[in-house]
Parts: C-alpha cells; structure tokens; sequence
C-alpha cells in the first residue's frame, strides 16, 4: 500500500477551507495537552511518566536535538519510496508501533482501535503483552496486515510456550522480547498516585484468556491481609468487571478475578533471565525473534552470537532506569556493531517525521512509535490513532523529500551534521 502523502496535506487545508478542522491536533505539544484533559491522572502518570527525575525521558528527545539534517537540492525528488523490507516483509513505511499495556485507561475499544487504525495503514503493530484485548481479537480484526507480538518472559516457560504459539496462530510475524522489564523502575508519577492498574485486572487481558495461566491460577498463592476501605471494595470491583466471561456476581462468587491478579503479580516478569534463557524462545518458535532494551555495544554482539533474529534500540520511554543512555545516543555503536547482520530498529523519544529521519540516518532499518498514537487513541479511538500516523508518516515523507532523498536507502549518515 502507497501512502499518499499530499493527498493528507491537501486533505487537511481543504478541509479547513469548508470550515472543519482536523480531529486530533498535529503539533505533539499540543497533541499531548488535549490527550491529558481527556484522561484520568492516574492514566496520564501511567503513559506519560518516567522513573525517578525524568532525566532518560527528556534525554531521549534532547539526544534528537545534537544532529542536524543537510538538506541537498535539485535532487528530482517527485517520485518516492518510503517502504522497508524487514524478515522477508514488505511494509509501506518503516514505521511501527511499540507495544504499550493497558490502552482500557484511555478509551474502551483499547488495542482494538489501534489494529484496526494500523491495518487500514499498513502500518505493524506489536500486540503489547499487557493488552487490554486479546491478541486473538485484535488479530481477527486486522485481517491479513502486519502484527508482531510483545513477549514478557514471566516465571513460567509454559505460559511463555503458550503465548508464543498464540502470536503464531494469530498471525504474527515476529516475537519481540522486552528485557528491560524485568523489575518495575521507580516510576515517581505512579508512585505519588500509590496506582498500579494491574491490580485492578486492567491489562492482563492476555493471561485471563490463556489456558495455562487460567491452570496456573489453581495454584495457591500467599495473601497479604488487607484494610478493607471504600477504595479496596472499589478496586475489587473493577477487577470482577475487567474479568471475562458470566455475569458480575457468577465472577464475584468464583474468585477467579482475584486470583487472576495474584498469579499475574506473581509470575509475569522473571527477573533471574540469562542470555542462555534464550535458547527455550528458539526452540518453541520459528518466528525471528527480537530483543528490546538493548543499550550496549556488548549487549547487540551478545544477541547476534545467541542467534537472534533483531534488535530494538530501547529504554522503555524511560520508564526503567532513570539516568540511562538515551537510545538515538546508544545507537551509532550498535549499529557500528552489528553491521547490518541483523535488523536494527529503535523506539524511545520519536515524536515526528525528523526523528524517524535521523534515526534511520544513523543506521535504524525501522522505528517504533509509542506515547503519541496513544494521546492520539485518547482522543477520538481509531480516527485519532489514524490520524497521528497519518501526520506522522506525511511529516516523514517530506522530510525525506526536502532533505534530497528519493527513497529510505539514501537516507544515510552523509545527511546529518553533529
């Protein structure tokens, strides 16, 4: 599929001209502000915070800010390409979008009106593996367009076994790990709210529809006990609503809500993963497999020599660790590194069409986008997911154009000044 980028610039003024003005805002500053007044604070902290002071979180839009674009002229620009080739896969655009949890905080149709605004795009989306639907769902619903699946490895190889196979049978292409997870950081904004959206069995829509958690949460687990309060009948509430399945009182009775939670609580990450865990993922899966949060030119040599399949440039929005390296920073050694061996994609601060330039400048084969598509899902679900990637894409496009680059592979280090 071919984006037609002037056909959206053309739409957007002849639109004004009659009088209707876009839906969601085009500047990201402005975008975000419409998005917050939408949102719950507790919503907002979640997806719009970092760990500690925030330093990663502006370090990876700062770190856009050092290299500059040289544009070059009279180029004969009129005809362009925007697709990349990734596993063997033509897609339009080297554009995807990462993996973010919980999407019911911010709109009910959640991560279904995001597969559903990426398919009619042709634009990948990373099923996150703390959905607020089910894989299966938002699959069906995309028909035959690009998915890829989040994995985070919990205590259990089973469920982890499990997963995988459902990402296949729904169709997607690759598996994605996230490593950098595997701990919660200290993220502050959450922390002053006292939320975590998990216990209200908010995005583990995933685990509640599996088999073999649904066996694992036979197993008892040690509870703590509780103050009863208004707020803990409250948040009980939410978590029978958010379970699947029968009626409020049938899900009341059973206790699976609560227990569905606990065992999420207890298994979901796995702290104690080595480099050598890695051989279980490529023996339970034929899809190429991805690790994500790597930031260290030993780390990317480590995953090629353990015979992954890629690579995502990543820390995690700067959601983890507070102080870290930003990923456009990382990037040049890890791409010096691999040498083009394995794909290369990058995530963590890309707000517009120059930082996708400048990314695939310094060697990123794609990028993946994350907080906007969701300020954009805040404000008018699927339309509003639509229309971020719409701006986003057409801001790339011309980018490339005015820079004097006809298509992705003269995007090249030569375009930048530091």
């Amino acid at each position: 599929m071919k984006f037609p980028t002037l056909d959206r610039q053309k739409e957007i003024y002849l639109n004004g001209f009659a009088g209707t003005m876009p839906t969601v805002p085009i500047s990201i500053g402005a975008l975000e502000e419409v998005a917050r007044q939408k949102m719950s604070p507790q919503a907002y902290a979640y997806i719009a915070g970092g760990t500690g002071h925030e330093s990663t979180s502006r370090a990876n839009r700062h770190a856009f800010e050092k290299y500059k674009i040289i544009p070059r002229m009279l180029r004969d620009v009129s005809v362009r390409d925007i697709s990349v080739e990734l596993f063997g896969q033509k897609l339009s655009s080297p554009l995807l979008l990462c993996p973010i949890g919980v999407l019911e905080m911010v709109h009910p149709q959640a991560d279904l009106a995001v597969g559903k605004a990426t398919a009619s795009l042709n634009v990948p989306f990373i099923f996150s593996n703390q959905a607020s639907k089910p894989m299966e769902e938002v699959a069906a619903a995309m028909g035959n367009n690009p998915r890829w699946f989040q994995l985070y490895w919990s205590k259990s190889n089973e469920l982890v076994k499990n997963f995988v196979e459902r990402a296949e049978k729904c169709g997607c292409s690759a598996i994605v790990v996230t490593l950098d997870a595997t701990v919660l950081g200290w993220r502050t904004r959450d922390l002053e709210l006292a939320y975590l959206p998990f216990l209200e069995g908010k995005g583990i829509a995933q685990y509640t529809t599996d088999p073999v958690f649904q066996k694992l949460m036979n197993e008892s687990e040690p509870t703590a006990k509780r103050r009863i309060t208004m707020q803990s009948i409250q948040g009980l509430m939410e978590m029978v609503r958010n379970y699947p399945g029968g009626n409020f009182f049938s899900k009341l009775k059973s206790g699976r809500p609560v227990k569905a939670v606990q065992k999420f609580v207890s298994i979901y990450s796995n702290p104690a993963l080595t480099w050598g865990d890695l051989k279980f993922l490529k023996e339970v899966t034929r899809l190429p497999v991805l690790l994500k949060g790597i930031l260290h030119p030993d780390d990317a040599r480590k995953a090629i020599d353990h015979g992954m399949d890629g690579i995502i440039v990543s820390n995690h929005g700067g959601r983890q660790v507070d102080g870290s390296i930003s990923t456009l920073e990382a990037l040049p050694a890890i791409t010096e590194t691999v040498k083009e061996r394995i794909p290369v994609l990058m995530d963590s601060g890309i707000r517009g069409g120059a930082d996708i330039f400048k990314a695939l400048a310094l060697g990123a084969k794609a990028v993946c986008l994350g907080r906007p598509y969701v300020y954009g899902l805040t404000i008018a679900g699927e339309q509003g997911v639509k229309e971020v990637l719409q701006n986003t894409l057409t801001d790339f496009e011309l980018t490339m154009a005015l820079a004097g680059c006809r298509n992705i592979s003269e995007i090249t280090r030569n375009t930048l000044a530091d």
